[in-house]
């Protein structure tokens, strides 16, 4: 069920309603003392917020998967570097 968002235009009240589609909108102002027609405001909803470094496909790869992938490409090893000589100085 969403929530919606009213305005009262008499005394500027903002409340929220969480009530179903098909229920009819907030007639009045909750607020003590006003009962003036409430609005309904736009609202364009809550969104989605990714965190993190990212979802990719192979997140949730079985594990015979992996070692299937990794077996048909190997990482290349490493170029080994000669020893450094010792400065002298």
């Amino acid at each position: 069920m969403p929530t919606y968002e009213y305005e009262c235009p008499k005394c500027g009240n903002i409340f929220e309603e969480f009530q179903s589609i098909s229920a009819p909108p907030v007639a009045n102002c909750p607020k003590d003392g006003c009962g003036a027609e409430a609005k309904r405001r736009f609202s364009p909803g809550g969104g989605f917020i990714f965190k993190g470094s990212g979802f990719y496909v192979t997140d949730y790869r079985s594990d015979s998967y992996k070692k299937s992938a990794k077996a048909e490409n190997p990482t290349p090893a490493a170029p080994s570097t000669p020893p450094s000589k010792p400065s002298t100085a």
